[in-house]
């Protein structure tokens, strides 16, 4: 039996109307209590006020019709104007009989007029109506609006010009005599402008909509313009009706001359209550005019420093992208804007910048030039506001750029602001691609959702740990992430500056096989036979390929990949197939073109590369197929020695296994790595191959490398302090047989990680692995414990605690000075260097005397007056590699908009991605044993087909001729002394006084101190003892001839020696740096190699070539960390 009392009834419908009626009857035999809640919500007060006020669109229409009501009104007066005539007089006969009487003795002004009008009944009714309704609901309104002080409701202007002009229709109503009497109902414009006003913003409530404050005050002006004129125009014409009888155009006339300060005088008001209006509406357009245009200029001056808005009409008719920096520098704006700008297809995109900041004086100097003021838009407001991203239209932009503020201290607390940006504007626009630039690399993971990230610390820190490896890698990357057309350095007189700015100009393009002019014939060929006989033929070096149904891009697969029609090719070129015009030449025949080519000491044919508007026109070969006989290069012979090598082979268009010998150039993993040296077993170090136990942060690329078998404790890293498993205090004792690299930081973060991971990288030797040392503070003490003296490099990190500074470009204050002390004290120490700003690369090993860099100075500008992007590059520690700026790889996001592959195959040349299969950067030096290769082209043709390594460039070194540097100076300054010193010994001695005061006579302070240490040393030792005083004298000139350089090293090596160090390794006089370096990229294919050129190898991945069986396990591993690791983002 089911239980009537436990079980709960349903609940009444609230709104039911029976219910209503005649009350729930359900509820009166239950206990429970009904509770009404919002009691004060149901009175009749609270309800109107809700539906006339609270509600904003039923508000909204309310007010609408009170703005329809004024400006009927107002159109009915001038129904009523139009209809009048003044000489017929209407209204009590009495009032009338009385005004006549009054006019009679003063015989000046008639009032009849201007008190009586003529209104039709019909007229009369209408004006009533609206009068009657404009009463009724601004006295509900007042009422609704009461909150206890009655009078600050009566007395507001809007309810007195209400009673002025409804309260006489209504009396009008009981009284018929005074239907015709004037009344003022013109004054309802300003009702009509205060009903506009609330109308506006009640609008912006129901369309949840802001406009612009801008819009507002527009607005507010012209319709108090507009009220002022019309109640001019309909005073002058009511009073006049006494004097002149204007008409509504006629006094509408005279208030826009008088108003507008021409005054012509034919038409003037006749009496004197006409004259007065005049007064009092000029004075009244004098107060309430200049107001409204104070309010409206200050809103014109913020809204310029704010940026205004971005149409919608704009953004969806036309292109935008979007920049969001929490500070704005003139730098950073250019260097986006000039990279952002130099690919044809961007050139109809507007950029809009998003900043919280105001617009700095030189930006917006910059932003005013007719060139950039069409294309860039300037917002001040907060990515975190969905007001400000509206104003943007980030919805409808074609992407987003977020850049991190570098220049902050809190490095941390700048990643922080930038991944709440990245969150706002993927929760505003989740369509919206992002470009995210971020700092530090443990902060990577939470914006693992962007499309293209880019952090500072790991592209850093690998550019300067290749480096040491492999020279100028900063400078080749920079190089290639930058647009350029190559005609940098062509009007200089100098052929490097020539070759160099020439070469400058090779990027990295992508395009489809099948549809491709280069690469379309290699379809079913090996990819370095496509290599090779593309760069041969049309002077494009081909580096990388993606499957269609892959997104990893493989870096020279090797000679075992075949290429596909559906393979997207990557190479570098001078610029993209697109813009290329091809134009083919005939050739000689086969005999000739083989003689010209293999068999005679002549170079390989020159590849005309001409850049004009864009375009390139290329001079084809006629290469037909060719014997085996006629692909060889045959050797010049050796006259003496009666014999030649070996010619080169040639590159196969399918990989033969048995021919295939990686690295056979200059390396060494042909080793049996698996056996220990005997090096190693004496030290104690026994290497094995895997991945890293530990990863520092989230998000970091694993890499196969070299690691140790045992964990060496925490103590024994110490190198300054011995523990109880070694007593070493310095790197000299620990017998490193390579040379080690210093690394000198101010901290150790994790970004360090990427720095000893490259060189650890498994397809390093081992027997080249560098010994790593980390010094976190660097006076010369610890520099000379870590080994400075002997070091391969020096690793100079920024100082995170200088970056910011009240001056911009002070930043990097610390850091230069302290390399240019390094510089000074080690001149033979490879220094490598990173800067915040790149303007400083100038200070960079800054000598005062060099007329060479002042030259370099003046081309520098040159350069940049021309407009040229890289302007920078001729520096000569750019060029040679010894210093970057991180600020030059903001280049490679804004580059990623359009060549979305360039973070790719950037991490892939740096080492922070692996991908199984893809190719990794090194290089080779070119010895005398390898000369007889001749040519570049030979070169390539020699590694394609034996080991499989594709160059893409030269790092040449060249003697620099320095007439007038300050070095030289004082070199030759002392070699002169030295030779002359023999021929004066004689005379010196015989006439030491004369001899010193003539050498000291343009040294006054020089010799008075020589002549007070002179009697003091007399005073000690006996006159008669010559010898003595002709060793003193001997000492002393020998102090005075010694140069800058020399004083130096003696500092050094007494601080040496006071350490318990040996300074055998110091050679003080050994200057390497009266040489230039320079980087060729892609050169052209009859380049002539030179002595000590270094040449960058992509090689192929080394595990390719081992048998399936032996690490069947690895590739496994490798490619399963290789799809875990590449999901939407390439962190």
């Amino acid at each position: 039996m089911v239980d009537l009392e436990s079980e709960v009834p349903p609940l009444p419908p609230r709104y039911r109307f029976r219910d209503l009626l005649l009350g729930d009857q359900g509820w009166q035999n239950d206990d429970r209590v009904q509770v009404e809640f919002y009691m004060n919500e149901n009175t009749f007060k609270e309800r109107l006020k809700l539906f006339f006020i609270k509600n904003q669109r039923s508000s909204l229409r309310i007010r609408l019709l009170n703005f329809s009501l004024k400006l009927l009104s107002c159109l009915l007066y001038i129904i009523r104007v139009l209809l009048d005539d003044p000489s017929q007089q209407h209204g009590c006969k009495e009032l009338i009989r009385g005004c006549s009487s009054q006019n009679n003795t003063s015989s000046k002004i008639d009032w009849s007029p201007i008190i009586w009008v003529n209104r039709s009944l019909p007229l009369w009714g209408l004006q009533v109506s609206v009068a009657s309704i404009s009463l009724l609901e601004t006295t509900l309104l007042s009422y609704l609006s009461y909150k206890g002080n009655i009078w600050e409701q009566v007395v507001r202007i809007p309810f007195l010009l209400e009673i002025i002009n409804a309260i006489p229709f209504i009396i009008t109503i009981f009284w018929p005599a005074l239907r015709n009497l004037f009344i003022p109902v013109f004054l309802n414009c300003w009702l009509a402008k205060h009903a506009l006003e609330n109308m506006i913003n009640d609008l912006h409530r129901a369309i949840q909509r802001t406009q612009s404050a801008m819009f507002n005050q527009v607005l507010i002006l012209i319709s108090t313009l507009l009220c002022l004129i019309f109640t001019c125009i309909c005073g002058i014409q009511h009073l006049e009706r006494a004097g002149n009888k204007l008409t509504l155009f006629d006094s509408l006339y005279f208030c826009i001359v008088t108003f507008s300060t021409v005054g012509f005088g034919d038409v003037t008001p006749k009496i004197w209550p006409s004259k007065l209006l005049v007064v009092i509406m000029i004075c009244v357009a004098l107060v309430v005019l200049p107001i409204q245009f104070e309010q409206l200029a200050y809103l014109w001056m913020e809204r310029q420093k704010s940026g205004g808005n971005y149409s919608r009409h704009r953004a969806q008719t036309e292109k935008h992208v979007v920049l969001c920096v929490s500070s704005l520098k003139i730098d950073l704006l250019m260097d986006f804007l000039n990279e952002f700008y130099a690919h044809p297809r961007l050139q109809d995109y507007y950029v809009v910048i998003l900043c919280p900041t105001e617009m700095d004086v030189q930006v917006r100097r910059v932003l005013q030039i007719p060139m950039w003021s069409q294309r860039v838009i300037y917002l001040q407001g907060s990515a975190l506001k969905d007001q400000d991203l509206l104003r943007a239209k980030m919805d409808d932009a074609e992407a987003c750029f977020i850049l991190s503020s570098r220049c902050e201290v809190d490095r941390p607390a700048a990643d922080h602001q930038t991944i709440l940006r990245a969150w706002a504007v993927k929760d505003f626009a989740p369509n919206c691609p992002l470009y995210v630039q971020i700092l530090k690399p443990e902060n990577k993971f939470h914006i693992k959702f962007a499309d293209h990230v880019v952090c500072e610390e790991e592209f850093k820190y690998a550019m300067l740990a290749l480096n040491c490896i492999c020279p100028a890698t900063s400078t080749l990357i920079t190089l290639l992430v930058h647009t350029s057309r190559g005609q940098e350095g062509q009007q200089s007189p100098e052929q490097w500056q020539k070759m160099y700015g020439r070469c400058s100009g090779n990027e990295v393009y992508h395009i489809n096989l099948e549809e491709s002019v280069f690469f379309a014939e290699y379809e079913g060929k090996s990819f370095t036979y496509a290599s090779f006989h593309a760069h041969k033929k049309f002077g494009v070096c081909l580096i990388g390929v993606r499957r269609e149904d892959n997104k990893n891009i493989l870096l020279n697969p090797g000679p075992r990949y075949i290429m596909s029609a559906s393979d997207i090719c990557f190479y570098i070129n001078i610029t993209k197939e697109e813009n290329s015009a091809f134009k083919k030449e005939e050739q000689h025949r086969k005999n000739q073109l083989s003689r010209s080519l293999y068999h005679g000491p002549s170079r390989l044919p020159v590849h005309s590369i001409i850049a004009s508007m864009g375009t390139v026109a290329i001079d084809l070969q006629d290469t037909g197929c060719r014997s085996p006989s006629s692909a060889t290069l045959t050797l010049p012979s050796e006259a003496g020695k009666g014999g030649r090598r070996p010619s080169i082979a040639p590159v196969l268009e399918v990989a033969d296994s048995t021919a295939l010998h990686t690295c056979d150039l200059l390396s060494d993993q042909s080793e049996d790595e698996t056996t220990p040296s005997d090096e190693e077993v004496s030290n104690g170090l026994e290497y094995l191959k895997g991945y890293p136990p530990y990863s520092p942060y989230i998000g970091s690329s694993p890499t196969f490398c070299h690691l140790l078998q045992e964990k060496v404790p925490f103590c024994c890293l110490r190198l300054d302090k011995g523990c109880q498993h070694n007593y070493y205090e310095d790197a000299k004792a620990y017998g490193f047989k390579n040379q080690i690299i210093i690394v000198a930081a101010e901290t150790a973060g994790n970004g360090l990680y990427n720095f000893i991971v490259p060189l650890r990288a498994y397809y390093r030797p081992k027997k080249e692995l560098n010994p790593i040392v980390l010094l976190l503070d660097n006076p010369l003490d610890d520099l000379l414990r870590c080994g400075v003296t002997f070091a391969a490099n020096m690793v100079v990190v920024d100082k995170e605690s200088t970056m910011s500074a009240e001056e911009d470009y002070m930043a990097d204050a610390k850091t230069i000075v302290n390399v240019q002390t390094l510089f000074r004290l080690f001149s033979s120490l490879s220094i490598i260097t990173e800067l915040t700003h790149p303007a400083n690369m100038r200070f960079m090993q800054f000598r005062a005397k060099d007329c060479y860099s002042l030259a370099l100075s003046k081309l520098e500008k040159k350069e940049r007056e021309k407009g040229s992007n890289l302007a920078f590059m001729f520096r000569l520690p750019f060029a040679a590699g010894r210093v970057f700026s991180i600020s030059m790889l903001d280049t490679l996001l804004y580059q990623s908009f359009v060549k979305d592959y360039m973070i790719s195959i950037t991490r892939l040349l740096l080492g922070l991605d692996t991908t199984p299969g893809s190719g990794f950067l090194c290089s080779m030096k070119i010895t005398e044993d390898d000369l007889w290769i001749r040519t570049y082209a030979r070169l390539y043709q020699k590694l394609c087909s034996s080991t499989g390594d594709i160059p893409i460039g030269i790092y040449r070194t060249e003697s620099q001729k320095l007439t007038t540097s300050e070095s030289q100076i004082s070199i030759s300054v002392e070699e002169w002394e030295d030779t002359k010193e023999n021929k004066e010994q004689f005379n010196y001695r015989s006439n030491h006084r004369n001899s010193t005061s003539s050498d000291q006579s343009d040294h006054p302070l020089l010799r008075r101190k020589s002549m007070q240490w002179a009697r003091r040393l007399s005073r000690k030792v006996p006159r008669h003892s010559a010898k003595s005083a002709e060793k003193i004298s001997q000492q002393r000139m020998n102090l005075y001839r010694r140069s800058e350089r020399q004083e130096l090293a003696e500092l050094v090596k007494n601080r040496m020696k006071h350490l318990g160090l040996s300074t055998t390794g110091y050679d003080e006089m050994n200057d390497h740096h009266n040489t230039l370096s320079y980087i060729l990229i892609n050169p052209s294919p009859d380049t002539r190699l030179e002595l000590n050129d270094v040449v960058y190898l992509i090689r192929p991945d080394p595990l390719s070539y081992v048998p399936n069986s032996a690490t069947s396990q690895k590739n496994s591993i490798c490619n399963a960390i290789g799809q875990d690791a590449r999901e939407e983002t390439q962190l």
